[in-house]
């Protein structure tokens, strides 16, 4: 008994001589970020899912490090159909849910030939043309209808800021298709 008592009072001491501290509040966390178009893995627990509705929409780029509405950044999405998968990819940031990023995803296919089989799938697109987000330079569309969350810890690169005009062409294209009605 007196070697557990002797522990136990090491233990208090150490957390009572131990510097203070204030703990950072949790953030959840992605277990990994992998190349661009690698498949990623299972993130960690705590992904809420999608955000469900129209969010608040600002547009604040800065020129930093950190990730801002306005900004295309590189991050992992989760699959729709499947959040414990997932891949690397540009998202263009509109907005926050703190502590979450709020985010659309980019894609360098050209949905203009298929609109009616992608609208009958649900998946609305709208092209922003070309940006620093591309290494190719191709033709980017965002689909408005899908937003995603983003752990701010888990942007990979903050690539560039899209131009205010193209944003507001995004922000219509999010009215028209998920509406003006905001999460509760």
């Amino acid at each position: 008994m007196t070697t557990s008592l002797t522990g136990l009072l090491r233990s208090a001491l150490r957390t009572l001589l131990a510097p203070a501290e204030r703990p950072e509040p949790a953030r959840p966390r992605f277990t990994a970020t992998p190349g661009p178009g690698q498949t990623a893995p299972r993130p960690s627990p705590g992904y809420p899912g999608d955000y469900p509705g129209m969010p608040a929409i600002s547009y604040a780029p800065r020129r930093d490090a950190e990730p801002d509405p306005g900004e295309v950044v590189w991050t992992w999405v989760p699959y729709e159909e499947d959040h414990d998968r997932g891949k690397d990819r540009p998202v263009l940031i509109v907005g926050t849910d703190d502590p979450w990023l709020l985010g659309l995803q980019l894609t360098s296919v050209d949905h203009d030939r298929d609109a009616a089989q992608e609208a009958r799938a649900g998946r609305y697109w709208v092209d922003i043309g070309t940006g620093d987000w591309d290494n190719q330079r191709r033709p980017s569309e965002v689909r408005v209808n899908r937003v995603i969350r983003v752990d701010p810890d888990a942007v990979r690169r903050v690539s560039v800021h899209l131009p205010r005009d193209q944003f507001e062409r995004v922000v219509v294209g999010m009215r028209t298709h998920l509406g003006t009605r905001r999460k509760a």
